[in-house]
């Protein structure tokens, strides 16, 4: 049974998917993409902003995580053809766990597209604390919410608003357009982390957030159109020291056993995110899951469309 407790925090370039099956059979009905906002890891690289994907149906977007660069990485999403990423449309997000480089983007998400004329309050799904996050957000911005409310700038009073909702695994939002399940993954010392499964008209795709190995990404996907996993470097791992590869065999899930868990779930799909490759390479890394998947399977990169 999914438990949702809801908070009104009132403080004054690249596709490589084929079309739909849907507009394959000439039916009418939103187009699904997923659209990487940021593939990165807590590693500062310039060229890949923090995690943050996207599942845009017709117009409408729903971001899972909020890693520093979301609202940007949206807005060039936009101005690359993506309309539903446009800044003020920004209005629902669901958060895997509560680690620093999945949620700094929370404050951006908030105010950037109210500033923009979002008008409407941002809705956030995710473990539990996420609503007390939101909260002292607002509180920490109170200032910047009174002098933009009451001072000389036309802002709207709904925008800045934040419905944030602790959830527990199982169907945790649906509307005419998707419906999103949440369930727990094992992420070392945190006592909740989730993935997500969105079923839309025309696919099924499932995210597994940060995640060590486990069985349940494969049971969710049961040969889903699109898989996003994280993956570390096999090879790369090995020159690790062992306090390090203590830490990331709890928190993380290798390459290799990536492509074993995408022999068993089958989805048509592989994307690989949140890869770390140290000494090595992506292309090493895509190379050892292969060495156990042959299916689809590619290396994401930011702003890359699926």
């Amino acid at each position: 049974m999914t438990r949702i407790v809801s908070l009104v925090c009132l403080i004054g370039f690249l596709s490589i998917s084929s079309p739909n099956a849907s507009a394959q059979d000439g039916q009418s009905g939103p187009i699904t993409q997923v659209v990487m906002l940021g593939t990165g890891t807590p590693n500062a690289d310039p060229d890949r902003s923090g995690p943050s994907v996207a599942i845009v149906v017709g117009d409408q977007p729903y971001l899972v995580d909020f890693g520093p660069g979301v609202v940007r990485r949206a807005a060039a999403a936009a101005r690359n053809g993506i309309t539903g990423l446009e800044v003020n449309r920004l209005n629902r997000a669901f958060v895997t766990h509560l680690h620093s480089d999945h949620t700094v983007g929370f404050p951006d998400l908030i105010f950037t597209p109210w500033v923009l004329e979002r008008d409407t309050p941002l809705e956030v799904y995710g473990p539990e604390g996420i609503e007390d996050m939101a909260k002292h957000i607002l509180k920490a911005y109170e200032q910047d919410i009174n002098i933009r409310l009451f001072g000389l700038e036309p802002a709207n009073n709904q925008g800045w608003r934040v419905e944030a909702h602790d959830v527990e695994a199982g169907v945790v939002y649906q509307d005419s357009l998707v419906t999103v399940e949440a369930f727990n993954v094992p992420h070392g010392s945190w006592p909740t982390a989730f993935g997500y499964r969105f079923t839309t008209p025309d696919r099924v795709i499932v995210i597994s957030g940060d995640t060590a190995q486990s069985d349940i990404i494969a049971e969710m996907c049961r040969g889903c159109d699109v898989l996003l996993h994280e993956a570390y470097s096999d090879s790369a791992w090995e020159k690790r020291t062992p306090f390090w590869q203590n830490y990331h065999a709890g928190f993380h899930t290798s390459a290799t056993q990536v492509g074993e868990l995408a022999a068993r779930a089958n989805p048509k799909l592989l994307v690989l995110y949140h890869q770390l490759e140290w000494s090595s390479s992506l292309d090493e890394l895509l190379a050892e899951v292969k060495s156990r998947f042959d299916g689809n399977v590619v290396n994401a990169v930011d702003l890359g469309v699926y």
